[in-house]
Formats: C-alpha cells, sequence, structure tokens
C-alpha cells in the first residue's frame, strides 16, 4: 500500500538533473568539482544521469580532461555507453541546459529531491514495521528519530573555509575571554587545578572518566554537575544514569552540597542542624538546570534525542557509564559495538557543542600491577575509546604508604588533546560522596574533619 502510494508521484527533476550534467559539461574547471562538492550519484532519479554522473566523478579523480567527446569515450571504453543513453541523450541534456551560471540552483533542487525520496523511504520502512505487527513503540520511534537526524546531517556538507575567516572567529573569541576577565575557554570544573590544566570542560570535547569499581566514578561526575550548575547556571545539565536509580542519584547529590551523611540521610537518623542543612540543599539543587534520566537501557541516539528535547542552553552531557550503553544495531562482537559507542560519543559532543563526559570500567589488569596506576590499555573492550575521546582521566588511590590513601584519590589526566598530561589530587570524604581540590588544606576549618 505505502509503496503505491510513493510511486504515484516519486520526487525528481528531471529538467535540474540534466541542467547539472549539462554545466558540469559546459564548465567543467568550475561546476564539475562545485557538483561533486554538493551531490553524489544516488542524489540523481533518472538512471541514465546517475551513470553520467558516476563517469564524471571517475574522470574527476583521474584528473582527465572533461568534455562530451571525452565523456562519450569514456563511457565507451567502460562498456556504459548505451547505459547512459547513448549520443542523442547526451545530446539532448546539452541542448536543455540553459546556462552553467546557475548550477549551485540545479545542484540545491536535485539534494532537495533526493532528501524528499529517502525521507519517503524512511517512512514507508516504519509504516512497513508497524504493519508488520512490532510493537515496541519506543524503539520504533527512536528508529524514526535517529534516521532522520541522519539524513538531515547528511545534508549539510561542509566546505572548506579561508584561514583568514576562522583566525577572525578565533581573534574574536579571544577577545571575548579577555574582556570577561580571562574567563576559561570552558565550563568550570569547580576544581581549579583541573581547569588549570584542562582550561575547564571545553565544547565538543569527549571527556573520559575512568576508574575500576568503588573508587568514585558516580560521585565525581555528580560533583562536576553541582558545580557547573553553579559556575553556569544559565545551562542545562543533563546526567544519564544506566546504572543507579533518580533518587538514589538524589541521595547523593544532597548529601555531597549539604555535608550530611550519605547513611544517615538514607535512614533519615538526621540532627535538627542536619534537617536545616538537607531542606537549605533541597531548595539549592532544585533551583539549578540538573536533568537527570536514569533509563538503564538506552543509546547515544536515544541520549542525543532527548538532549534536543531540552531545548536550548544546553550545557554538558553526562553518562554513566559507556559499558552499559547499548548501539542499536546488531553487530558481531562486544568490542565492535563499543567502538561505534564510543564513536557515537564523539560525534554527540560535536553536533552538539557541548562536552560530553563519560564513565569507563577499567579492565582488571590494573589490580596486578604493583603500583596499581591505571593505564590507556585498562580501558575495556575497545582501543577506540582511547582513539575517540579528546580528555583521558584515571581515577585512583595513591601508593598505599601514603598516610592519606583513604581520603585521597588522584586524577591522572592520561591524554589531553589541547595541552599537558599531568595528575591532579583530590581529597575525598566518601561518606559524603564529595571531592574537594587538594588544594583546600585539610586543615581547613571550614570542612569536616576526614575520619
Amino acid at each position: 500500500m505505502e509503496n503505491e502510494l510513493i510511486s504515484r508521484k516519486v520526487p525528481y527533476n528531471a529538467a535540474a538533473e540534466h541542467a547539472v550534467l549539462g554545466a558540469m559539461l559546459i564548465d567543467p574547471a568550475r561546476c564539475v568539482p562545485e557538483a561533486i562538492g554538493m551531490l553524489t550519484a544516488e542524489d540523481f532519479y533518472v538512471p541514465e544521469n546517475k551513470k553520467l554522473f558516476e563517469t564524471l566523478f571517475g574522470m574527476f579523480n583521474l584528473n582527465r580532461p572533461i568534455d562530451p567527446v571525452t565523456l562519450v569515450d569514456e563511457l565507451q571504453t567502460n562498456g556504459d555507453y548505451d547505459e547512459a543513453g547513448g549520443q542523442s541523450y547526451l545530446a539532448q541534456i546539452l541542448e536543455v541546459t540553459p546556462t552553467a551560471a546557475n548550477m549551485r540552483e540545479y545542484a540545491k533542487i536535485v539534494k532537495d529531491k533526493s532528501t524528499l525520496r529517502r525521507l519517503a523511504e524512511m517512512t514507508g520502512e516504519t509504516y512497513r514495521r508497524i504493519m508488520a505487527g512490532e510493537s515496541d513503540t519506543e524503539l520504533l520511534i527512536e528508529s524514526a528519530e535517529q534516521e532522520i537526524y541522519g539524513l538531515r546531517y547528511q545534508n549539510v556538507r561542509s566546505s572548506l573555509v579561508p584561514i583568514r575567516t576562522v583566525l577572525q572567529n578565533t581573534y574574536t573569541h579571544l577577545e571575548e575571554i579577555s574582556a570577561n576577565g580571562g574567563k576559561l575557554p570552558g565550563i568550570s570544573s569547580g576544581f581549579g587545578e583541573l581547569d588549570r590544566v584542562l582550561t575547564g570542560l571545553n565544547n565538543s570535547d569527549l571527556i573520559i572518566v575512568a576508574a575500576r569499581p568503588g573508587v568514585g566514578k558516580t560521585s565525581f561526575v555528580l560533583n562536576l554537575a553541582l558545580n557547573a550548575s553553579r559556575s553556569e547556571p544559565g545551562k542545562k545539565i543533563a546526567v544519564f544514569s544506566l546504572e543507579m536509580g533518580e533518587e538514589q542519584l538524589a541521595l547523593r547529590l544532597l548529601s555531597s552540597q549539604s555535608l550530611v551523611e550519605f547513611k544517615k540521610l538514607r535512614t533519615c537518623s538526621l540532627e535538627p542542624e542536619e534537617w536545616e542543612k538537607v531542606a537549605q540543599s533541597t531548595q539549592m539543587i532544585s533551583g539549578s538546570q540538573l536533568y537527570i534520566d536514569d533509563n538503564p537501557d538506552t543509546t547515544p541516539g536515544e541520549i542525543k534525542a532527548k538532549c534536543r528535547r531540552l531545548g536550548g542552553d544546553l550545557g554538558m552531557i553526562i553518562i554513566d557509564y559507556l559499558q552499559l550503553l547499548k548501539s542499536g544495531k546488531n553487530l558481531e562482537n562486544r568490542v565492535q559495538e563499543v567502538s561505534e559507542i564510543s564513536r557515537a560519543l564523539k560525534i554527540m559532543a560535536k553536533e552538539m557543542n557541548v562536552p560530553v563526559i563519560c564513565c569507563a570500567q577499567l579492565s582488571r589488569a590494573v589490580e596486578s600491577r604493583d603500583d596499581k596506576r591505571p593505564r590507556l590499555s585498562d580501558l575495556r573492550d575497545s582501543g577506540a575509546i582511547e582513539q575517540d575521546a579528546d580528555v583521558i582521566m584515571f581515577l585512583s588511590h595513591p601508593n598505599e604508604k601514603d598516610p592519606n590513601y583513604e581520603n585521597t584519590i588522584d586524577c591522572s589526566i592520561a591524554k589531553n588533546r589541547h595541552g599537558e598530561t599531568a595528575t591532579v589530587s583530590f581529597r575525598w570524604i566518601g561518606k559524603y560522596y564529595r571531592f574537594f581540590s587538594e588544594e583546600v588544606r585539610y586543615d581547613d576549618p571550614s570542612l569536616p574533619p576526614v575520619t
């Protein structure tokens, strides 16, 4: 039924397709590179036009001269002469092409019609799946969203930009930072030394926070979320937890903000002054733009779709954690799937133009070494994580001989695409799930004692 409806009036414009090909033959020096930059052979609906474009594309790649005579010779050599319509068809194309000057407009028409055809195919496939009895509504919606967004993304093809334009934009950005008192290029993490090394949490960066279980990955990224919500109150911070429920996360946030023991919060065994602290923290966190999603069965595509629905002013995406994500595709093994997920997260950071912070598990190999120090090779399931990430941070306790072993977490920045690698130490108070900068002294009276 849907195929009949689509076939009644397939979106295409034969005149525009002819005009693009004719312009490529009339003014090949200008029009061939422009057409190749805007179109692919699949954008042409008429089979003869598709074959002609493929041939012109191949001649351009091989640096062969392009005109009607050389095109005919190439078609004959490849055995495609009849498939491309023959001499009369080429003559017809040249005859109906009004001018080569408007080639870009002709190409835009061809691209628009091609997009409409693909959209019709996608919606037809969704219709077919529904009529075949598939009843997982969320899966169908997610699949349709991913396909449509993929179509939109493919339809936007970036071009080479003159360096002077890039430098002008960069210089303007530097002036804005300078006028703002040297404010960090990225969102502040709330930790001075970490901000110094990373210059903040920068837009379009994929930041991996990796550790063995129990070291404090979730607490660390929740601390980052709270700090970011304070430093950028107008920005929305989206937290996706695939492991913990939303109430458990809320309790951790309250404990960290109020400095009331998590255990006391869970059992509600609080003193009056602690209730006051919790009430104040509840009010403060409620006023922030923190958003939490605790769906344990999610994909990067679904995360991206949900973040788009938040609207503008998205500041950061936090995901806990990578190995629990699904790719949404049927892949042969887990390594391939993690590679697909890692690449999707990097693309997400770039498309949404926000830092994407993702927790990751380390393999047991780190525990077999004497120094217990994580390495890049300890990232579980795939080396693609190391390749795609802009920043990789490992959390671990220091050497057991350190007197503050239990209350210190070392953050080893093993990869930093923008600058130096270094180790930043934090004071860790586990009963509050709270990190403090190491530059804050242990005897600071404003902080709770270490017990």
